[in-house]
């Protein structure tokens, strides 16, 4: 009966968990990079001014200025302004921290990937405030219908008139770094992490609503413009398209410069189930039993050279039978293992060839101990 085996595994793909303490220093040098660009990225005022009343005239051309009626609605109904006002100063700093950390935790096959998108996009949308610096809605003259929810509310929060920043520490944010909205950006990278890599139900709602609800937030605060959020969108969507070729950069020039593979990268390992899964044919499990050879040989039965012994007379020396073993022909199975002797009146069955015929060495002659013939004295 064919030997079972386990079930085989081929090689796959195990990648490691990077090591916490060398994962930490790169986020935060990554985020301090990218806060320091900001601020000398600030450009003049009057730049920022003119490329946010360009947006906003764009945007009204196409009825795409939904940030008016939000904003609107914002101001006037303090139950909706205040949790929006600790959303957006709140949850850009905790939400994405969280679903990264969870992600190193929980899914280390994705981290890498994840982690190189986040921060991909994010030095693309640094790119864009040092391009680009624009007035956010909030900061333009009262004339064109938009109130500052963070300074209206600031009674309730930390944060003072500069945007989310603590009371005091306006200086250290650049309220010019409006185009693209990061805030919207983030928070689809949270939300595709959450629907792709989380559980149930919860976890997808969590998904899509999230980034929705950012999008709400950053125009009815009027923090941003409609367009603020595409292009935070579009950022992100750059950052994910650059992130396979940018890991496969690094991962050869640490392979040519002779280093260990990156920390998350998959690590190909072989496994030798392969072999012992296979069933064990009759063959392989004699050449498995056998102690003496590697290849046991065939035992065949040969006779002197002098004529067999005539019936009641005595039986001469130079007529004893014996079994001389032989070195098995290439693709020939093996039954009997050689050396052995036969006594008189002993008797040999008939050992079968591979194709089920007797050996027609053990049965070339009447001498030849075979089926019920008497082997001859000794």
């Amino acid at each position: 009966m064919p030997a079972t085996a386990p079930a085989h595994h081929t090689a796959e793909s195990r990648p490691s968990r990077p090591r916490w303490w060398t994962e930490l220093p790169l986020v935060i040098v990554v985020y301090a990079v990218y806060s320091a660009g900001r601020l000398l990225a600030r450009g003049d005022a009057t730049t920022a001014v003119d490329h946010g009343l360009a947006i906003l005239r764009f945007e009204q051309e196409w009825g795409l200025n939904a940030e008016h009626p939000l904003n609107r609605i914002f101001t006037a109904h303090a139950w909706v302004g205040i949790p929006a006002d600790f959303a957006y100063a709140t949850l850009h700093y905790l939400m994405t921290p969280a679903i990264l950390i969870w992600l190193w935790r929980r899914r280390p096959a994705s981290y890498r990937a994840a982690r190189g998108w986040l921060m991909g996009s994010t030095l693309l949308g640094l790119i864009g405030f040092t391009l680009l610096p624009t007035c956010p809605p909030r900061l333009l003259e009262a004339g064109y219908g938009f109130v500052d929810t963070m300074a209206q509310y600031s009674a309730y929060g930390w944060w003072g008139g500069a945007a989310s920043a603590p009371r005091g520490l306006g200086g250290l944010t650049n309220q010019f770094a409006a185009m693209p909205s990061l805030h919207v950006g983030w928070s689809l990278w949270c939300g595709v992490m959450l629907w792709r890599h989380g559980r149930g139900t919860a976890a997808r709602v969590a998904g899509i609503g999230y980034p929705l609800l950012t999008t709400l937030v950053v125009m009815g605060t009027a923090n941003h413009y409609f367009l603020d959020a595409v292009a935070g969108a579009a950022v992100m969507g750059a950052g994910l398209l650059l992130t396979p070729p940018v890991l496969r950069l690094v991962d050869r020039a640490r392979e040519r410069a002779g280093l260990r593979p990156a920390p998350g990268a998959p690590v190909a390992v072989r496994s030798t189930a392969a072999a012992e899964a296979r069933p064990a044919t009759p063959s392989t499990a004699a050449a498995s039993n056998s102690t003496t050879s590697p290849h046991p040989t065939t035992a065949r039965a040969t006779t002197a050279p002098h004529p067999t012994t005539a019936p009641g007379a005595t039986a001469s020396p130079s007529a004893t039978t014996s079994l001389t073993p032989a070195v098995p022909e290439s693709g020939t199975e093996t039954a009997v293992g050689g050396g052995c002797e036969t006594s008189a009146g002993e008797r040999i069955p008939r050992q079968p060839s591979r194709g089920g015929r007797p050996d027609s060495a053990a049965t070339a002659g009447p001498a030849t101990a075979g089926d019920g013939t008497p082997a001859a004295a000794r």
